[in-house]
C-alpha cells in the first residue's frame, strides 16, 4: 500500500470554495454563524478524504457524518507497513465498496498494539462508526474487547461463530480444483507448504488438502508436509529448505501445494536456485488467488475467491445488516476459481532431477 498524500485545510478551502479560517473554525467544533448545511459540508468532504489531524474536534462532528465511516482492524502481526500483498488487496476492494456507497474507511490499528483506551478515542461519543471489519483471525477475548464498542462487526477469512458475521473463500472448493488438476498433469505425489500455522485459516487448508489427496485415493506423506509460523515469501524459501535433505529421494513430491501466494513465489525461487526446474521438476500450485498471481514471472497456478471480491463483499455485509439483529449473524462464503499460470505442468521423468548435487 501506498504512502498517504497528506490533505491540508487550505485544501479542503479549495475543493469546497470556502476560506481556510472557516474550514478551520468547523473542524474545531465552532457552530456559531456557521450554517447547518456548511457545518455538515466540510465535515463530509475532510472525513472522505481521511483528514484526522491532532487537535479536529471529532466529538463535534455531525451524527451522520461519523456513520459514513468504517473502521478495520488487521490481526495479530500485521500493520499498514508490514501486511502481506493478500490483505492489502482485500482492503482495496473493501474500501472501493464503501467509497461508492459514501463510506470511509479509517485505520483503527492492529490486534497487537490495539487497546481499549484506543478504542475508546474512536468510539467516544458522537463520533460512532457504523461499525469494524477485521481483516484476518484475532484471538476471541479480544475480539469481545471490540464487541463493548460496536456489535456490527465482519471478520474477513475467518469465522466466529457467534461474534460477529464473516466472509470467507471455499476454501474445500480452492484446494479441491488444485488436487484435481495436478493428478490430471499425472502428479500422485503432492506436498505441502504451509504458512501462519495454527491459525484457522491455516487449519481448513491443510484439512481441505488431506480430504482432497483422499478423494483423488492419494494417500497423504507427513514427511512431505512443512509449518511455518509465517506466511510470506521468506517461509516459502525456508520451507524448500528444510525439504532440502529429501530432494534426492525417489519418492519427493512432484508438486506441492502452497499455503499462499506468497509462499509460493518464494517456494519457486528457491527451488531454482537448488536446480530444480519449475515445472518441470516440480509443480508449484497456491491456495488462494488475488492479481498478484498473475503480475510476477513465472505467473502462478492458483485457486480461491478474489481478494478485492472478499472486500466488496465485507463491505455489503456492512452496510446491508441491522443493528437490531444482535445475535444473528451471517457467515457468507464465496465461490472459488481456478487460474492456470507457469508454475504447473505435466508430470516427467525426475530420475535426472533426483541425481543432481
Amino acid at each position: 500500500m501506498g504512502r498517504t498524500t497528506r490533505i491540508s485545510q487550505t485544501k479542503l478551502a479549495k475543493d469546497l470554495g470556502v476560506s481556510q479560517a472557516l474550514v478551520s473554525m468547523v473542524l474545531n467544533g465552532r457552530r456559531e454563524n456557521i450554517s447547518p448545511e456548511t457545518y455538515q459540508r466540510i465535515w463530509d468532504h475532510a472525513f472522505n478524504l481521511g483528514y484526522t489531524p491532532r487537535g479536529m474536534k471529532l466529538n463535534q462532528s455531525p451524527v451522520e457524518t461519523a456513520r459514513r465511516q468504517v473502521g478495520f482492524i488487521l490481526r495479530a502481526g500485521l500493520n499498514l507497513h508490514t501486511q502481506g500483498s493478500y490483505f492489502s488487496h482485500v482492503l482495496h476492494g473493501l474500501h472501493s465498496a464503501l467509497a461508492e456507497k459514501g463510506y470511509a474507511t479509517v485505520f483503527l490499528g492492529s490486534e497487537d498494539n490495539l487497546t481499549v483506551p484506543r478504542l475508546r478515542q474512536f468510539f467516544h461519543a458522537g463520533h460512532a462508526l457504523k461499525g469494524v471489519t477485521i481483516l484476518g483471525q484475532v484471538n476471541d477475548a479480544f475480539l469481545q474487547q471490540v464487541r463493548q464498542f460496536s456489535t456490527r462487526i465482519v471478520a474477513v477469512s475467518a469465522r466466529h461463530p457467534g461474534l460477529c458475521h464473516s466472509v470467507l473463500g471455499n476454501e474445500p472448493q480452492a484446494i479441491s480444483s488444485l488436487v484435481t488438476h495436478l493428478v490430471n498433469l499425472g502428479h500422485r505425489r503432492i506436498g505441502w507448504i504451509g504458512g501462519n500455522a495454527g491459525l484457522g485459516r491455516h487449519e481448513a487448508r491443510h484439512q481441505a488438502y488431506l480430504n482432497a489427496l483422499s478423494a483423488a485415493g492419494i494417500k497423504a506423506d507427513s514427511r512431505y508436509e512443512i509449518r511455518q509460523k509465517q506466511g510470506d515469501r521468506a517461509e516459502g524459501a525456508d520451507a524448500v529448505y528444510e525439504l532440502r535433505p529429501f530432494m534426492k529421494r525417489k519418492d519427493f513430491p512432484t508438486a506441492f501445494i502452497t499455503y499462499n501466494q506468497q509462499m509460493a513465489h518464494g517456494a519457486v525461487s528457491t527451488f531454482k536456485r537448488e536446480g530444480r526446474d519449475v515445472p518441470g521438476d516440480i509443480s508449484i500450485a497456491a491456495a488462494d488467488y488475488s492479481s498478484l498471481a498473475h503480475e510476477e514471472k513465472p505467473t502462478l497456478t492458483a485457486a480461491g475467491c478474489d481478494a478485492e471480491s472478499l472486500g466488496r463483499a465485507a463491505a455489503r455485509l456492512m452496510l446491508d445488516t441491522q443493528e437490531n439483529e444482535e445475535g444473528s449473524y451471517l457467515d457468507l462464503t464465496l465461490a472459488s476459481t481456478l487460474f492456470l499460470g507457469e508454475t504447473s505442468g505435466p508430470i516427467r521423468n525426475r530420475t535426472s532431477a533426483a541425481t543432481r548435487s
